[in-house]
């Protein structure tokens, strides 16, 4: 996503960093081991600005003195490679188009006013896959973003109608078997969503924090 935007991030030995401000949602540092130095995370990042944010990926971080509070916990999940336990009930594909991106983003978006944040240029990286759940008359309901690895693939940005949010899950890991047979799915989630998460096959493994700069 940062690179879409322009932002190019850089691996370092405790954290992934990037020195100019990501894109909204997104983390400008994310820690790859725990008990990270916070002073030396804190001036790798663009912190001149409101809004920096870190996933403390161990949560076990304290970014006070820098400034930063905590937006929310989380917990990584995992779920072993296979299909869904239901069939899902909408069809699904992946956005492959400037314009089926627009589409998802739009639905994804719920007319808050950030669409533009997802830029055809996501569509070029060949371990992205946006994918799109599509209702009877092909409006885009449902969805999420997967990023393949060698041994896994993460989901995020997953999101589903407010009064079915039970309706993502079994088309997002019907299309993943499909595409990613022999990969297990992990990401994170919090609140309802992992509460839902887990009544599709997922186990919490570990916590995460996000801190956000005022």
């Amino acid at each position: 996503m940062s690179r879409s935007h322009g932002v190019v991030g850089q691996f370092g030995a405790q954290a992934w960093a990037a020195p100019a401000r990501t894109p909204l949602y997104y983390p400008d540092a994310v820690t790859l081991m725990p008990d990270a130095d916070p002073v030396a995370l804190a001036e790798r990042i663009d912190t001149t600005a409101p809004g920096a944010s870190v996933k403390d990926s161990f949560a076990d971080l304290d970014l006070t003195g820098s400034g930063f509070e905590v937006l929310f916990e989380a917990q990584w999940i995992h779920r072993p490679a296979g299909p869904p336990a239901l069939t899902p009930d909408l069809v699904w594909d992946v956005a492959r188009t400037p314009d089926a991106l627009r589409a998802w983003a739009l639905a994804w978006d719920g007319a808050e006013g950030n669409a533009d944040l997802f830029r055809p240029e996501l569509l070029a990286d060949p371990a992205t896959f946006v994918l799109a759940g599509r209702s009877s008359d092909g409006r885009v309901v449902a969805g999420a973003v997967a990023s393949r690895s060698d041994d896994a693939v993460g989901i995020s940005n997953v999101f589903a109608p407010a009064d079915a949010p039970d309706t993502a899950w079994p088309g997002v890991l019907d299309t993943l078997h499909q595409l990613f047979p022999g990969l297990p799915v992990v990401g994170y989630e919090h609140g309802d969503d992992l509460a839902t998460a887990v009544r599709h096959g997922f186990r919490p493994v570990a916590p995460l924090r996000i801190w956000v700069r005022g």
